[in-house]
């Protein structure tokens, strides 16, 4: 596995920045290649994305989130990949995004581009246009405020999930889902 760490400083408040990034079926407004990410449930998404010039789909699964700390997932079916987004406030408005993604690169064009650095400078560009967007809109789209521990998921307003914020559940309505 190959592994591939980035962090960007972003001008806005810890708990909009981790809502924002709740919203994980936004991702392909800011994330090259990405098509698609469905979400399946609190725990699993479905993504699509084209990768080399390949179309790539993958399933994952969320298994340690907290609000306004950290999210960490796998992947499940697909594509190998896995990581973890932290959020650390740096001041009374900005936050300190740091991401690390492991992943497998798949075939010679995939080893070469990561030898290339390709991966590397297509998550930091990632980093900087998901920066361009929560600051320029100054507020999320959604958030989900529950906390995942393993298999156990602790719904938003449950004992330690903390505060619950603009909630938004989606146009699937099934609760619990992040938009």
């Amino acid at each position: 596995m190959e592994t591939i760490e980035k962090s960007i400083e972003v001008d806005a408040p810890i708990s909009t920045v981790y809502n924002q990034w709740t919203q994980f079926e936004e991702f392909p407004r800011f994330m090259e290649g990405v098509k698609e990410v469905r979400q399946l449930d609190e725990k699993r998404l479905h993504w699509v994305a084209e990768v080399a010039g390949k179309r790539k789909e993958w399933d994952a699964e969320i298994f340690e989130q907290t609000p306004d700390q950290r999210i960490a997932w796998r992947s499940t079916v697909g594509a190998r990949n896995s990581g973890q987004v932290s959020f650390q406030p740096i001041a009374n408005n900005a936050t300190r995004i740091a991401l690390k993604l492991n992943y497998d690169p798949e075939g010679a064009t995939e080893s070469i581009g990561d030898a290339l650095g390709v991966v590397g400078r297509r998550v930091e560009g990632d980093l900087k246009r998901f920066k361009e967007f929560i600051q320029a809109r100054q507020h999320e789209t959604g958030a989900w405020r529950g906390e995942i521990h393993g298999r156990k998921v602790q719904p938003p307003g449950s004992r330690s999930a903390g505060p619950s914020s603009s909630t938004d559940y989606g146009a699937s309505g099934a609760s619990g889902l992040r938009e």
